[in-house]
């Protein structure tokens, strides 16, 4: 792992009042492993279908990179501010050359451009540009800039001024990053010493809760010219121009202060935070890959048991049939979702699911007993269409049942907070009973019909 700080000029062991410098490294160290090991067990999970993988593509090429960017013990840093207030500029002065492109167009930074800092160990810190937040096609540069955002382990957001409206809102966005960040104040030769004071004073109430007050810092990356008028012994007056020095002390030492003490960290909290973002989005994923499998499973399984119950003749068969058909769905569902049931289980999840329909809806399938005592004292097409409305209300339960089931496993076999009554009711509200009820009856009577031709 290379050091995080090789420069001469800031070795901790020069000051016997620092800190053991070797308890912050190895606190990296461990943040870093766990870093490391957290991403190596996403990328490696076999639980994720290959749909889901696809689908992620280009994030898991990301965890790649992150990995080995931890591996080389990369830190990458990131530059963020409007056109023509010197981002390239400050980046270009702390490398000590021409590196960046710096242009009076707008629009000259395209893309997020990388390049390392040889002040600090090489294969160490990464200093990236990109493009102004305020140009044409602005939308499609915020989102990179907020995208390298999310891939940065620090952020340097610069300006000229007091911060405009468009400015603020911006660094409020990235903020939500949850990286450190660095406000540099840059052009500061443009100001005097008072002025310096007063702007301080200003921009630290703007960002305050933003950025903290020990990283607000002013440099000049690309001073102006100085006028300067001599008057010689005739008192004849003559003007020349020098150049200003580059101005960067002060931004140089608290990012060699943030890097020495928290470098390993914060390029592992980094990839931790990007980690625990995408697995949130595989879980969504996986979840809705076993959503529309389920939604499958569960119409299968309703056109079963309405077709069982509208077609058999005998009232106690019908609660037979209708409760295996159910415990059946039930222990599929369990399957897909990763959390095997089994039917024991899954019978008393239908029990407390339907002890809820009751309480909820009674009177409802009261008409379930009424009509499968109809089915065996009426004959002809009355018997049919009695059996084919027992079977679409035994298709509205399942479906019902169902979709509890799917709501108690995508909860890892719990109700969460809101409890089974809460969650039958939503499912309840959720669903247009007569319309289910009219569409469930076609398709068992056209069922019905395609068996006796």
């Amino acid at each position: 792992m290379p050091d995080w700080f090789s420069n001469n000029e800031k070795n901790p062991s020069e000051n016997p009042t620092s800190a053991d410098p070797a308890e912050p490294s190895r606190s990296g160290d461990n943040h870093l492993a766990l870093a490391k090991e957290s991403l190596t067990q996403l990328l490696n999970d076999e639980r994720v279908p290959e749909s889901v993988r696809n689908g992620l593509q280009a994030d898991y090429q990301v965890i790649r990179q992150m990995l080995d960017k931890l591996e080389h013990g990369q830190l990458h840093i990131a530059v963020f501010g409007r056109v023509s207030v010197g981002k390239s500029s400050v980046l270009n002065a702390l490398i000590g050359r021409e590196v960046f492109s710096v242009s009076l167009l707008h629009g000259e930074t395209k893309q997020a451009d990388m390049e390392a800092w040889k002040e600090v160990d090489a294969g160490g810190v990464y200093l990236i540009d990109t493009p102004g937040i305020n140009e044409i096609d602005g939308e499609a540069r915020e989102a990179l800039a907020h995208d390298v955002a999310e891939r940065a382990d620090m952020l340097l957001f610069v300006v000229d001024s007091d911060l405009t409206d468009v400015e603020l809102k911006a660094l409020k966005t990235v903020a939500e990053a949850k990286r450190p960040i660095i406000l540099v104040v840059n052009k500061s030769d443009q100001y005097s010493e008072a002025e310096i004071m007063q702007l301080r004073g200003i921009i630290r109430d703007r960002v305050s809760g933003l950025i903290a007050p020990e990283n607000i810092v002013f440099s000049a990356a690309s001073p102006g010219k100085q006028i300067i008028i001599r008057e010689d012994e005739f008192g004849n007056e003559h003007e020349s121009t020098r150049q200003r020095p580059v101005d960067i002390i002060n931004l140089r030492s608290r990012l060699w202060d943030i890097i020495e003490a928290e470098g390993k960290t914060l390029s592992a909290l980094n990839a931790s935070l990007f980690a625990g973002q995408l697995s949130e989005q595989v879980g969504e994923r996986m979840l809705a890959v076993r959503q529309e499998v389920g939604a499958r499973v569960i119409n299968l399984y309703c056109m079963a048991k309405g077709v069982a119950v509208a077609l058999n003749p005998v009232p106690i068969a019908d609660l037979v049939a209708a409760v295996a058909i159910d415990v059946s769905m039930i222990v599929h569902l369990s399957r897909i979702y990763g959390l095997p049931m089994s039917k024991s289980e899954a019978g008393e999840l239908i029990k407390n699911i339907a002890a809820q329909m009751v309480v909820l809806y009674g009177s409802f399938w009261a008409v379930n007993l009424l009509s499968s005592t109809l089915k065996i004292t009426t004959v002809g097409l009355s018997t049919i269409l009695t059996g084919v409305t027992q079977g679409a209300i035994a298709w509205y339960s399942t479906l019902i049942i169902g979709r509890a089931a799917e709501r108690y496993l995508a909860k890892g076999k719990s109700w969460g907070d809101s409890g089974p009554k809460l969650a039958v009711a939503e499912i309840l509200d959720s669903l247009d009973r007569d319309s289910i009820m009219k569409e469930a009856k076609e398709e068992i009577m056209t069922f019905i019909k395609k068996g006796k031709a």
